[in-house]
């Protein structure tokens, strides 16, 4: 996944101890929100937020082992250092455990503690500003989908079968939101449309500043959809590619973060969700 290049602070981080911010984020495309409770986070405190979020939701399970650091660090869009001192704090907070021996590493603690990381309270304050961006994607990514329906060529279908097999061979989370972030901007560069594809660039990459770790069950479903618009695709099949293409986007509305926390609070189970 692209991230921005570190500062000069030893811990990845800009002097002032944000994360770095790319380019393209820097004027927000159409009327995106401007995320200030995220921006005014830390490097530091955005991957504790995430990766707490995550544990209070149950995306991550008790006992389950977290990537690498580097494959967090590159899902996530932060230095390895950030990442590494992340894991540590959560691990003196009770939300992760260390385990020695082959099978050790950093892990979900068997008991969890929950609500613990003060940082997620940015995350969940920004309910209406992410179910924002989602619909901003919806409407690009259907009108891509039926462009690229009509536009791509052998070598772009190839290129995306490609990354679906390598969503289907991903071992985590970590590496097939890489290869998922590729895809879709993969299908924006097969319409033939740039102005198009680089306007979607600059909102997926305002959505993916929300990305949590998700089970690959459901990050499996997930790529089946992927290869359905490929048919579609290939199938010059316009009508179907959009709708595939809205409903991928749709469900972003339940399975994010965002949906999670609302389900959870409708049922008055509080901030844990699906744990």
């Amino acid at each position: 996944m692209p991230h921005p290049q570190d500062g000069p602070a030893p811990d990845g981080r800009d002097p002032d101890g944000r994360d770095p911010q790319p380019a393209a984020a820097a004027a927000l495309p159409f009327n995106a929100p401007a995320l200030d409770g995220i921006r005014r986070l830390t490097a530091l405190d955005t991957v504790r937020a995430r990766i707490g979020l995550a544990v209070d939701l149950g995306l991550l399970a008790p006992g389950e082992r977290l990537p690498p650091t580097d494959r967090i660090a590159a899902a996530l869009g932060v230095g390895e250092i950030t990442v590494r001192r992340a894991l540590s704090t959560l691990c003196q907070d009770g939300v992760l455990e260390r385990r020695r021996g082959r099978n050790g590493g950093t892990r979900v603690a068997e008991r969890p503690a929950r609500g613990v990381v003060g940082a997620m309270d940015s995350y969940r304050a920004q309910n209406s500003e992410v179910h924002a961006l989602v619909d901003q994607r919806l409407v690009l990514e259907c009108g891509l989908a039926h462009l690229a329906a009509r536009n791509a060529d052998e070598a772009a279908l190839a290129g995306l079968e490609r990354l679906a097999d390598e969503m289907d061979l991903a071992p985590t989370w970590a590496e097939f939101h890489g290869c998922d972030e590729r895809f879709h901007l993969a299908v924006a560069a097969a319409t033939g449309v740039p102005a198009a594809a680089e306007a979607y660039r600059g909102v997926l990459q305002q959505l993916y500043r929300y990305y949590l770790p998700y089970p690959m069950d459901a990050l499996r479903e997930s790529n089946r959809e992927h290869r359905a618009l490929v048919d579609a695709l290939r199938a010059g099949d316009t009508a179907a590619a959009a709708d595939i293409a809205r409903r991928h986007v749709e469900v972003l509305h339940r399975t994010m973060f965002v949906g999670l926390l609302e389900t959870a609070e409708d049922r008055g189970a509080g901030p844990r969700g699906t744990g």
